[in-house]
């Protein structure tokens, strides 16, 4: 395991239109991004605002891609140039910083490194201190996503993406029996209001709840409309 890779391997995020998971990692291979996961959810956003953000149905497809952060990089500065139209899957790509990765992993997907471009570089140094987002990922017995997101939104969230999800080789935590069956919620949200979106639904749907709820965050270093 390597630590000191984490300033050059990155994950994408990327919660795209149902449907629309093929023809976008055929683009994300085309731009030496090569190693992916897919998986599918359901976003909770209204429909109204679906609607305003563009972001069309809210069936999703969830892809995670990891690469080179020189590659990740300039696939960023690509759809900087043109963020009002978006990519056309109607959904959002999120940049997160890896802080270790097994060695082997590391040396094949930096392989894919093909340029050296200084302002590449420059683009690569700059996309964490340019944004101040954190994604939110609260994990809860099934049932109690409706809750959870009603109450995220009071303390600040406009919407999230639920993922199912199944509990495997824990049969109790801490004494509390745990249900398999599982729903995790993503959330993206403003580090302003992060902490209070957290607590809110700790203190309702916590370890200690019916809902058994297990509450983190990871810092995203930029995310964009593709």
């Amino acid at each position: 395991m390597s630590a000191g890779r984490q300033n050059q391997i990155m994950v994408i995020l990327s919660i795209i239109e149902r449907g629309k998971a093929k023809a976008y990692i055929e683009m994300l291979d085309k731009r030496n991004i090569g190693f992916h996961m897919q998986c599918v959810g359901q976003g909770t956003a209204s429909s109204e605002m679906m609607d305003i953000l563009g972001l069309g149905s809210s069936d999703k497809d969830i892809v995670l891609s990891y690469a080179p952060r020189k590659v990740v990089a300039a696939l960023a500065a690509e759809l900087t140039k043109d963020l009002s139209s978006g990519m056309g899957y109607n959904g959002l790509m999120m940049l997160l910083s890896t802080s270790a990765i097994n060695n082997i992993a590391a040396e094949l997907l930096m392989q894919t490194v093909q340029t050296e471009n200084s302002e590449i570089e420059g683009e690569a140094s700059a996309m964490k201190s340019e944004y101040h987002h954190s994604l939110i990922l609260i994990t809860v017995n099934q049932g109690y996503t409706d809750g959870v997101m009603q109450t995220a939104k009071k303390a600040g969230a406009t919407g999230g993406t639920v993922i199912r999800a199944r509990l495997e080789g824990v049969e109790q935590v801490m004494a509390l029996q745990v249900q398999e069956e599982k729903e995790i919620i993503a959330i993206l949200a403003p580090d302003s209001v992060r902490n209070q979106i957290m607590e809110e639904v700790n203190k309702e749907f916590g370890l200690r709840s019916e809902a058994r709820g297990v509450v983190c965050s990871v810092p995203v270093d930029r995310a964009m409309k593709i």
